[in-house]
Formats: C-alpha cells, structure tokens, sequence
C-alpha cells in the first residue's frame, strides 16, 4: 500500500524541567492510502497531539513527518498553510459552519476562499453521499446535529483532499447520528479512495476503520487490523 503520510522519530513535549509532559514519545507510524485509520487512546495518551502533527497543525521536538512525499516537519508557516489547504481536510467536534451561509455555501467555502472552481459533478456525487441534497439551502440553525456534521464532511472532502483528519466528528451526536456519520465517512473510503485520519475515544466509532492504533503514554501500543467493537472494547480492559 502506497503511504500517505509517513513519521519517524517523533518526539513532542510540552513544558520544561518539573513541568515538562511528553505527549508523544519517539513515535514511528505510516498511514496508508485510501485506508480508514483510528486513533484511540485514554486522555493524555497523545491521540489529538499525533493528530495534531501529522496534520501539520503542531510542530515537534525532533523526528520527520512526510506527506505525499514532501517533508512538513521543518516547513515554515506560510508553506505549511498551502499544503494544508491542498492536501488536508479537516472535521471537528464542534462543526464549525458559518451560520449565515446555506449548506451548499458552507460546502464550498475552502473552493471560494482558495479561489478555485467547484466541481459541481463531485460536489452532486458528495451531498449524495452523505444524504443532504435536500438541505443544502438552509442554514446551520435549521438542520439538526447530525445533518450539520454531514455538511461539515462534505466540506472536508469537497476539495478532493489527499488525506481527512477527523477529530472525534461524533462526539456532540446521539448514537443515531453518529452512526450515520460514520457509515458515510467509511463510505467515502471504500467507494471513493478516500485516506481518513479518525481521532476518538469512542470503541463503537472505532470499529468502524480498518486499522486502529491505540495509544498510551505517548506510545503506540496495540496496532488492529479490521477490529471488532469487541476486540477494541478487549484492548481496553487489558
């Protein structure tokens, strides 16, 4: 399988001297193309920071992050935000949609703010998707939770982004709604090659991916192939 995104050596810390916390701890982790990868991990263990880093978000002590092949781990911020705006996707907890814009005008804000054209074939192929094409003229505030997400998935892949990061995108929805978001994200990896980067805490959500890393104390200690919520929910009893 072809790397997306490749990390060697990677050491952050936060703090000095008695304050000093070591949030990840010489971590070496490639994420695959067109995989659907969680990372999971009690608080502290250093999940969002892994996020975090890979994403370009955060910088690190020492090590090398690779995406597509270009090394971020030493770029400057102004290159930084140009391969973050080419290559990356984000979702968040909090779906941060601007409340005076329809959903479509949300969807394809990163298209207007970049200046480039919408694609409105794939941009038809993706509110399909993800079950909003009845919704796109109203606002934040007319749509329920979980339909708001889906607006905030459809504007993560809008872009055709090389990779997503979601950092725990359920986390605010009923187990209804979260079920939902998350077929259609794991939708968007088998049926488009979609690569997906999924931060939780959540077993359930978990299961989901085909891969799931599991952090502790800054380390990566268990890495499942196709886990159960079963087997997730085993690891964490250990």
């Amino acid at each position: 399988m072809v790397s997306q995104v490749k990390a060697y050596k990677v050491f952050k810390k936060y703090g000095k001297a008695e304050t000093e916390v070591v949030a990840l701890d010489y971590i070496d982790v490639e994420i695959s193309q067109g995989q659907f990868t969680a990372i999971m991990g009690p608080s502290g263990s250093g999940k969002s920071t892994l996020m975090h880093t890979l994403a370009g978000l955060d910088s690190i002590n020492s090590g090398e992050i690779f995406l597509n092949n270009i090394k971020i781990s030493n770029l400057n911020q102004k290159k930084l935000t140009k391969i973050r705006r080419d290559n990356i996707g984000f979702i968040f907890q909090q779906f941060n949609l601007v409340p005076t814009l329809n959903a479509q005008e949300n969807i394809t804000l990163p298209l207007d703010i970049a200046h480039k054209k919408v694609d409105f074939e794939w941009f038809e192929k993706i509110v399909s998707t993800f079950g909003i094409k009845d919704r796109l003229k109203h606002r934040p505030s007319e749509l329920s939770g979980g339909q708001q997400q889906r607006v905030a998935c459809a504007r993560a892949l809008v872009t055709r982004p090389a990779i997503i990061f979601a950092d725990e995108p359920t986390g605010n929805l009923d187990s209804k709604s979260s079920g939902e978001v998350l077929n259609f994200l794991k939708q968007s990896v088998d049926e488009f090659g979609q690569t997906l980067v999924l931060v939780t805490h959540n077993p359930r959500a978990a299961s989901y991916a085909d891969r799931v890393l599991v952090l502790a104390d800054g380390k990566i200690i268990h890495d499942l192939a196709k886990p159960s919520y079963d087997q997730v929910l085993q690891v964490f009893k250990e």
